[in-house]
């Protein structure tokens, strides 16, 4: 499963969607994913890819990591990776 699936398929948990109703331009909020569902999210995604997510639930608009929508958050978490595997 690549990153995408895999993304996809923890919001959609998150969010008691099917994988298929998440959209890459979805929003979590869209998704009737509410606070504590974006920390849980993150914590599944931290735990699924062996991760730190730079996110501040407290202030999220001072996080370098793009929530807005799907398709940020799983570019972020591939810049991630990509940093982790560098290092």
């Amino acid at each position: 499963m690549d990153i995408k699936d895999q993304v996809i398929s923890i919001i959609a948990e998150q969010a008691l969607l099917e994988p298929e109703d998440v959209k890459l331009d979805s929003t979590l909020e869209s998704l009737g994913i509410d606070s504590l569902g974006l920390v849980e999210s993150i914590f599944a995604i931290e735990e699924a890819f062996d991760i730190t997510v730079p996110f501040n639930a407290n202030a999220p608009q001072e996080s370098d990591f793009d929530i807005s929508s799907v398709e940020s958050i799983i570019a972020g978490i591939e810049r991630l990776r990509a940093d982790q595997n560098a290092a």
